[in-house]
C-alpha cells in the first residue's frame, strides 16, 4: 500500500514505473543513498584533514599525488574483474573501505601522527612530522579511490541491469533517493566530534564505516529480491563481434577508452568538468580556511556537503530530470557547458566567499541532478567490459587526472600571490582561470553534441558503440 502511494506520489517527477520497476530502482536508490552518505561524510572531511596534517598550500600536489596512486588501484580492480562476479567484486570492495575507514580513524587519535592543533603539529620532528604528512596524504588518495571506484562499480552494475527507456526515468529516482544520504550524513557525521567536544574527526570515521558496511546488505538484498525480467540489460546486435575483438588483461579498460571515440568524448566531458570545478574548489577552499579552521572547518565544509546534495534533490523533485526524460540524453548534455559558461561569468565578476559558496553547490548539484545521470545512461549501448573496466579508468584516471590538471593550473597561484601580491595575484589568477575556463566549455559543447547523437542512433538501430 505504502509502495502504491509512492508511486504515485512521484508519477509527475519521474514518470510511470510498473509496481516491480518501481520497487527496484527504491532499491539501488537505498544502495547509492547510503554510498553517498559515507563518501560525502568523508568528502567534507578530505580537505579539512588534509590541512589539518600538511598545509592548504599543498592541496594541488595531494590531487596530483592521488592520480599516481590510482593508476595500479585501477589496474588490480579491472582485473578482479575477470576472476570474481560484479556482486562479490562490490561487497568486498564495500568491506575493505569499511575496515580502512576505521583504521584512519584509529591513527587520527594518535598523539604523536594524528590530528592536533597546528601549532603541535608545527612542533612535531624527524619521523613523526613525515609521518603525519604521509597520513594525510594517504588519507587524501582513500578519499579520492573511495569516490572513484564504489561509485563506479554501482552505476556499472546499474547499467547492466537496466534497459534505456527504463534508465530515462529511473536514474534520477535513484539519484533523487540518493541525495537523501548525501544531506543528511556528512552535516549530521561531520558535526558529531565537534559537539562532542572531541579533537579528532575518529568518531565521525568510525560512523562512516558503518554505513559502508551496510552496502553489503542493501546490494544483497538487492540481487535477492528484483526480479529476473527486471535484470536485464541493453543487447545490440554487433555485441558479440565487439566483444571477440576485446582482449582481457591489467590495461584492457585503458586500451577500449583510447580505442574507441565515444569513449574518449565521455572521458573528455568528465575531464573537462572536473578541471573547471577544480578551479573553483581551490579558490573555494583556500578562502574558507583563512576565515575556519579546525573542527569549525569540519561543519562549514559538512555544512557545503549538505547543501550540495540538498539543492541537487531540490532540482530533481522540482522536475529537473524531465529534461532527460522528455527532451532526450543529447539536449541534457547540451545544456551543461551552457551553464558553466554562466558560472564562469559569475566567477570572473564576484569575488566573495559566499559566492564560491554558492556557485560551487550550485556546480555540483546540477551536475548530479541533470548531467550525472545522463552521463550513466551512455554506458548502456556498450560491452560490459567497457561499462566495468573502461568506466572505471574514466571515474579514476579520467576525473582525477583532470583534477590534477586543474590543480597543476592552480599551482600558479602561489608564485602570482608572491610577485603581485595577495589580492591582485588573486585576481590574476581568476582572469587566467577565466581564459581557460570558457575555451573548455567551447570544445565541451561539441563533444556533448557528439555523444548524444551518437547515444540516439545506437539505441535507435539497437547496436552496441563498443
Amino acid at each position: 500500500m505504502f509502495i502504491s502511494i509512492l508511486q504515485k506520489i512521484v508519477r509527475p517527477m519521474f514518470g510511470e514505473f510498473e509496481i516491480e520497476e518501481f520497487k527496484k530502482f527504491l532499491r539501488l536508490g537505498l544502495v547509492f543513498s547510503c554510498i553517498l552518505g559515507s563518501y560525502w561524510s568523508i568528502r567534507v572531511l578530505k580537505s579539512p584533514i588534509f590541512v589539518e596534517l600538511v598545509d592548504k598550500q599543498q592541496i594541488p600536489w595531494a590531487k596530483t599525488a592521488s592520480i599516481l596512486c590510482l593508476i595500479p588501484i585501477v589496474m588490480i580492480y579491472t582485473k578482479l574483474l575477470d576472476k570474481m562476479t560484479h556482486a562479490k567484486m562490490f561487497y568486498r570492495i564495500a568491506a575493505l573501505y569499511g575496515v580502512t575507514t576505521i583504521i584512519f580513524g584509529l591513527l587520527f587519535m594518535s598523539t604523536s601522527i594524528g590530528q592536533a592543533p597546528r601549532e603541535i603539529i608545527e612542533l612535531r620532528q624527524g619521523f613523526a612530522l613525515y609521518a603525519t604528512r604521509v597520513l594525510g596524504y594517504a588519507w587524501y588518495v582513500f578519499v579520492e579511490s573511495y569516490g572513484s571506484l564504489v561509485i563506479a562499480l554501482f552505476w556499472a552494475i546499474t547499467s547492466s541491469t537496466t534497459m534505456p527507456e527504463s534508465a530515462k526515468k529511473g536514474y534520477s529516482l535513484i539519484v533523487a533517493i540518493g541525495q537523501m544520504g548525501g544531506i543528511f550524513s556528512p552535516y549530521l557525521i561531520s558535526q558529531l566530534p565537534g559537539r562532542y567536544g572531541h579533537e579528532t574527526s575518529s568518531l565521525a570515521l568510525f560512523l562512516c564505516s558503518i554505513l559502508m558496511f551496510a552496502l553489503i546488505y542493501l546490494m544483497s538484498y538487492f540481487y535477492k529480491s528484483t526480479p529476473h525480467h527486471l535484470m536485464t540489460s541493453f543487447h545490440g546486435k554487433n555485441e558479440e563481434a565487439i566483444e571477440q575483438k576485446q582482449e582481457p588483461g591489467f590495461l584492457e579498460g585503458l586500451q577500449l577508452l583510447i580505442k574507441h571515440k565515444y569513449m574518449l568524448s565521455i572521458f573528455a566531458v568528465t575531464c573537462i568538468y572536473e578541471i573547471i570545478i577544480t578551479i573553483f574548489d581551490f579558490h573555494f577552499t583556500t578562502m574558507a580556511a583563512t576565515q575556519y579552521s579546525g573542527r569549525a572547518f569540519d561543519t562549514y565544509y559538512g555544512f557545503y556537503g549538505s547543501s550540495v546534495n540538498l539543492v541537487a534533490l531540490a532540482c530533481l523533485l522540482l522536475g529537473i530530470n524531465n529534461i532527460t526524460r522528455i527532451l532526450g540524453v543529447g539536449f541534457a548534455l547540451l545544456l551543461m557547458p551552457c551553464i558553466f559558461a554562466v558560472a564562469l561569468f559569475g566567477f570572473t565578476t564576484l569575488n566573495s566567499l559566499n559566492f564560491l559558496f554558492s556557485l560551487m553547490v550550485a556546480s555540483k548539484a546540477i551536475n548530479y541532478a541533470l548531467n550525472g545521470p545522463a552521463i550513466k545512461q551512455l554506458y548502456i549501448p556498450t560491452t560490459p567490459d567497457v561499462r566495468y573496466k573502461t568506466q572505471a579508468w574514466i571515474e579514476a584516471f579520467g576525473s582525477r587526472s583532470s583534477k590534477a590538471a586543474g590543480s597543476g593550473f592552480n599551482m600558479l597561484y602561489g608564485p602570482l600571490q608572491k610577485q603581485l601580491g595577495e589580492l591582485a595575484g588573486r585576481a590574476r589568477h581568476v582572469a587566467l582561470s577565466s581564459y581557460l575556463g570558457f575555451s573548455l566549455v567551447f570544445v565541451w559543447f561539441f563533444i556533448a553534441w557528439y555523444l548524444g547523437k551518437k547515444y540516439k542512433h545506437a539505441i535507435d538501430n539497437k547496436n552496441v558503440v563498443c
